[in-house]
């Protein structure tokens, strides 16, 4: 799924960190985690110091939202009726299916997984921008986190694992993404 939590590290951490205003080293660690539960509740979010689209959505850090099956929320519902499908807020196998019909349909890359770029091409996510896309995109001083190991998501855990492997994309998510390519 892709969330920032504890544990994680790299450039959408730094971005999250940065927009909270705590240190904006690129680490998850406790600090940012009371941070995310501070702001969460202030929101009226499920204060329990995961950032997940909706987080993101809500400080206005459009740019590191990313849908993918397991995804949950007011997002994946918006995305789910954009699609014109049921609506139930729980990215599953159809949605997915959805979502690459969708990415074919309008030339886009077919992975199933709706982030910026997708999201632009849909109604109702006006917020997903030229500009949005634009700074979706790595930028020049978070280039030292994209050859760095991240840990591996598997289920709710993280757990030991490497994305050396996984191609050097430049959107912030990229590596996040090869994992579930």
């Amino acid at each position: 799924m892709s969330i920032l939590k504890r544990g994680l590290s790299g450039a959408p951490v730094k971005r999250l960190q940065e927009k909270l205003g705590t240190d904006a080293d690129g680490i998850f660690g406790t600090g940012t985690e009371k941070a995310v539960r501070e702001f969460q509740s202030s929101a009226g979010l499920a204060a329990d110091g995961i950032a997940g689209p909706d987080t993101f959505t809500a400080l206005g850090l459009h740019e590191l939202v990313l849908l993918r099956q397991g995804s949950r929320g007011a997002a994946v519902k918006k995305l789910q009726e954009a699609l014109d499908i049921g609506a139930d807020g729980i990215f599953g196998a159809g949605t997915a299916a959805a979502v690459r019909e969708f990415q074919a349909e309008n030339n886009l890359n077919t992975d199933g997984m709706a982030g910026p770029e997708t999201l632009a091409k849909l109604n109702g996510f006006a917020e997903m921008t030229a500009e949005t896309i634009q700074k979706a995109a790595v930028q020049p001083d978070e280039a030292h986190f994209v050859g760095e190991p991240l840990p591996e998501i598997k289920g709710s855990d993280i757990v030991a694992g490497s994305a050396v492997d996984v191609p050097a994309e430049t959107s912030v998510w990229g590596k996040v993404k090869g994992w579930f390519s």
